[in-house]
């Protein structure tokens, strides 16, 4: 099957930016003390073995997954970001940061003792988002799920950088 290219109209253009700042958000809030702070906890840890098994492979399949989902999201924006959005646009615009968010809570709960509350409330504002999803184009779906996740990486890096414990 042959696809056709995008044309590039405005809101085509809008769809790839969504979803690039999103991979961005994304990127940021995995990244962002996270990784590292796991690694090092991981490398001083007696139980090191476990707490990787834990950490890398159970704990990142939903963050693997969401990633997935995310990207099946861009995809169906960019071909049809006009409209409103059906129900798969829905579950995987929501979801896939929502499975994100909630793989990168408990990874970072697995070293760092807490869970973060700038990743609850982007949860809860995705769950909330969810409820009038289909009553918006897909085109504003995936610019406001990506302003939420950008909201939670900014948040997340604020909140780090006042806590003298990091």
């Amino acid at each position: 099957m042959r696809r056709s290219w995008l044309s590039w109209t405005a809101t085509a253009i809008l769809a790839f930016l969504s979803a690039f700042a999103a991979s961005i958000a994304m990127w940021w809030i995995y990244f962002h003390r996270g990784a590292e702070a796991g690694s090092e906890l991981i490398s001083n840890s007696a139980e090191s073995g476990r707490l990787a098994r834990s950490a890398y492979t159970y704990l990142h399949m939903p963050i693997v997954a969401g990633i997935i989902l995310s990207a099946v999201a861009d995809d169906l924006v960019l071909a049809h970001p006009d409209g409103v959005s059906d129900l798969k646009t829905v579950i995987s615009a929501v979801g896939g940061p929502l499975l994100f968010l909630f793989g990168t809570i408990l990874f970072k709960h697995s070293f760092r003792g807490f869970l973060q509350l700038s990743h609850g409330i982007g949860m809860v504002a995705l769950c909330v988002l969810a409820w009038f999803a289909s009553d918006i184009s897909p085109l504003m779906l995936s610019i406001l799920t990506t302003a939420i996740m950008i909201v939670v990486a900014v948040w997340e890096s604020i909140s780090l950088r006042s806590d003298p414990a990091e």
